[in-house]
């Protein structure tokens, strides 16, 4: 009878394991297959998700990478969602867990996502931290783009007003400002009077202060 109820509880288990494995199946060299394999099954243990995991392997079969590369960056994503989660709590969603694993590959620290869910502890933060990734992306430094985001929610930021201060500091460095100019000055402004949400239609800003420009 225990022999039986351990065997109905492994099974009970198999489902995703098997999707995992059905999904990655022919798709990567064997070594590289049981490597991710086994990557995907200790984040299920450790209560991490594991769909991440398994498109980044995707990702990276598709672009031709090898199979120690897919391996490196699976297990790379894995650490970087467990820093998120332990930065979170355990409470944080798959979403943030993911956006928090962004966060962290573009500089943000550990202890940044923490504060920010101090600042928070009841909203969703996945908006607030995929908008300091995009800072980055759009060469604005990672303190300083952790600094706004943080500045902006400490100051009452909603999602919509999150989403504007990036696309006016996408517009200012687009224009010539210095990302790190652009991104500090923004979230000044918006600690003085509020930075108003993109609502006119046209993809401009109602109020647009002067940044300097990139010498």
């Amino acid at each position: 009878m225990i022999g039986r109820i351990l065997t109905v509880a492994a099974l009970l288990g198999l489902p995703a394991v098997s999707r995992a494995q059905d999904r990655l199946a022919g798709r990567l060299p064997e070594p590289a297959h049981a490597a991710v394999a086994a990557l995907v099954d200790s984040a299920r243990a450790a209560g991490l998700p594991t769909d991440p995991l398994v498109n980044r392997a995707l990702e990276g079969a598709a672009k031709g990478a090898d199979g120690q590369r897919i391996v490196a960056a699976v297990r790379a994503l894995s650490a970087r969602l467990a820093d998120a989660r332990a930065a979170l709590g355990a409470s944080a969603s798959e979403a943030e867990l993911v956006a928090g694993a962004a966060a962290v590959r573009a500089g943000a620290s550990t202890a940044f996502l923490a504060r920010l869910r101090r600042e928070a502890p009841r909203e969703p933060l996945v908006v607030p931290l995929a908008v300091m990734a995009d800072l980055v992306a759009r060469g604005v430094p990672a303190d300083t783009a952790a600094t706004s985001v943080l500045a902006l929610v400490r100051s009452g930021a909603r999602d919509a007003d999150l989403v504007a201060f990036r696309e006016n500091v996408e517009r200012d460095i687009s224009l010539g400002a210095a990302g790190g100019a652009a991104a500090s000055l923004r979230a000044s402004d918006f600690a003085a009077v509020g930075v108003p949400v993109l609502n006119n239609g046209t993809g401009t800003s109602t109020t647009t202060p002067s940044i300097p420009r990139k010498p």
